[in-house]
């Protein structure tokens, strides 16, 4: 099968798919075809397609799951106008909550508290399981056998990244703000101060008086 051909068969099911796409499942796309085309001709073919991309509005962009065809950031509140929905809006607790897990992994709902706190409510949890951010991936051999959480490939597509290794450091995410511009956080009604226990990048937990919402 000719390279033309191939480039014209995966630019389509990468621009079709409502999903990242990995090299495995490009290639299923071949293989009741007489010729099928090796991993490094399809590897070839999608560094083409990122090439020409370049200067444009999208960007065919790696992340855990595979390849996908997305906006530039830089061009995205144009684009965004197109929907008259609102991005989700998730309070401080859901992101702390979501911090830990991602950093602590694999933890517990009992760990995540002792570290903020703070309780966590059920509806945080669910609503990061909804979201397919976060899984179940055991269950602590202590009394009660908690479940164990720890982050997806979902988490990472979501936020645009290939692998945990490029997570930007804790102290880095101090201002929760700043974990990802889509989230647009409301103003919080402020209630009263309570001690936040902080986790260090030494893996310390420093305790700081802090307003919580």
């Amino acid at each position: 099968m000719n390279d033309i051909l191939v480039k014209q068969i995966i630019e389509a099911a990468l621009m079709a798919a409502d999903a990242a796409l990995n090299i495995d499942r490009l290639m299923q796309l071949f293989k009741l075809d007489d010729e099928i085309p090796a991993r490094d001709q399809i590897k070839a073919v999608i560094k083409t397609l990122q090439e020409e991309c370049e200067g444009r509005g999208v960007e065919l962009k790696r992340v855990a799951s595979g390849y996908r065809y997305q906006t530039r950031s830089d061009v995205q509140p144009w684009v965004a106008r197109l929907w008259q929905e609102k991005p989700p809006r998730y309070t401080r607790a859901l992101l702390e909550t979501l911090s830990l897990i991602v950093y602590r992994q694999p933890i517990t709902r009992g760990e995540i508290e002792e570290v903020r706190g703070v309780g966590v409510s059920s509806q945080i949890i669910k609503t990061l399981l909804e979201r397919e951010w976060v899984r179940v991936i055991g269950h602590k051999e202590v009394p009660g056998r908690p479940a164990l959480y720890g982050s997806t490939k979902q988490f990472l597509d979501y936020f645009n990244l290939k692998s945990l290794d490029e997570l930007p450091s804790l102290a880095e995410l101090m201002d929760l703000d700043q974990v990802h511009p889509e989230l647009d956080l409301p103003e919080p009604e402020v209630d009263e101060k309570v001690q936040l226990r902080v986790v260090t990048d030494d893996g310390e937990i420093a305790d700081t008086n802090e307003t919580r919402h």
